[in-house]
């Protein structure tokens, strides 16, 4: 019990980091469009506007007043607040709290979930899924958003999963543990890639396109991976087709994928073994 609430506790701090993440990267893209529009080659730096991941102070989107501890405090913060800059008095998105929830949620969740124990290397399996889950919220956020997944997100992603694919293979001295998420990988990124080329765009966006590559390793073998693709084809149905018949231009709207994706895939980390049971147990009945 003590252990849910301290990655509650953590999934609260990590939501905070992801608002701040995803707010920085848009608005260093903003800053490089700019200054390609105006023909200059590096945006002067500035300050206190200072963006930067690493090395930025946290500050208000609105007004940009570097913030002070007190206003960094998860959700109540923005309560005490009443949803408003304590400097400026502009309205703070809701957002804020709702991301910083969801994300305390969903590591509790993927706590209560683990099929495994927390014991070697299913302890350092256990440390990615948390570290990809903090990918995971900032890159459904950003395509929610703005309909982008950005590079700075997936590379690193890619690179983080294929890095899990390596130490268990190298743990458990087993070949199977090596080709068989990178055959998941290429499948996943190759089906991705022709849908992709044959819509020119239209049907899939380029990030889709390389965010498959890292769940394919991140679901561990081509079977898994085309469950990924079953799970989010599902839920994008579930819940855009309703969204979709109430806005006059019906399906001609845009409905950004990679949050289905990503979701479709934390469900398979969770329950993909225990789904694949079910399934062989209805084949053999």
């Amino acid at each position: 019990m003590m252990l849910l609430v301290i990655l509650f506790g953590y999934g609260l701090i990590f939501g905070s980091f992801i608002n701040a993440l995803v707010w920085r990267l848009h608005e260093q893209g903003n800053k490089r469009i700019k200054s390609q529009q105006q023909g200059v080659k590096k945006p002067r730096k500035q300050v206190p506007e200072d963006y930067s991941i690493l090395t930025g102070r946290s500050m208000c989107p609105q007004c940009h007043h570097t913030l002070a501890a007190r206003d960094l405090v998860p959700v109540l913060s923005w309560l005490s607040l009443r949803g408003r800059c304590r400097y400026c008095q502009k309205p703070i998105s809701a957002q804020y709290p709702l991301v910083e929830l969801l994300t305390g949620v969903i590591f509790a969740v993927f706590y209560l979930g683990w099929p495994f124990s927390l014991i070697g290397l299913e302890l350092v399996w256990f440390v990615y899924g948390l570290v990809y889950l903090v990918y995971f919220v900032a890159l459904a956020l950003y395509d929610f958003k703005w309909f982008l997944l950005p590079d700075k997100l997936v590379f690193p992603l890619i690179s983080l999963a294929a890095s899990e694919v390596v130490v268990t293979a190298v743990w458990t001295e087993s070949w199977r543990n090596l080709w068989l998420p990178v055959v998941g990988a290429g499948l996943f990124f190759g089906l991705f890639w022709v849908l992709y080329q044959v819509s020119a765009g239209k049907w899939i966006g380029g990030g889709d396109v390389k965010l498959a590559a890292a769940l394919g390793f991140i679901a561990g073998g081509p079977l898994e991976a085309m469950m990924v693709l079953f799970v989010a084809s599902f839920l994008g149905t579930l819940v855009s087709i309703p969204l979709l018949m109430q806005q006059k231009g019906g399906l001609r709207q845009h409905i950004p994928f990679g949050p289905y994706l990503l979701a479709g895939c934390f469900i398979v980390m969770l329950y993909g073994e225990r789904i694949l049971s079910w399934y062989n147990g209805l084949i053999l009945l």
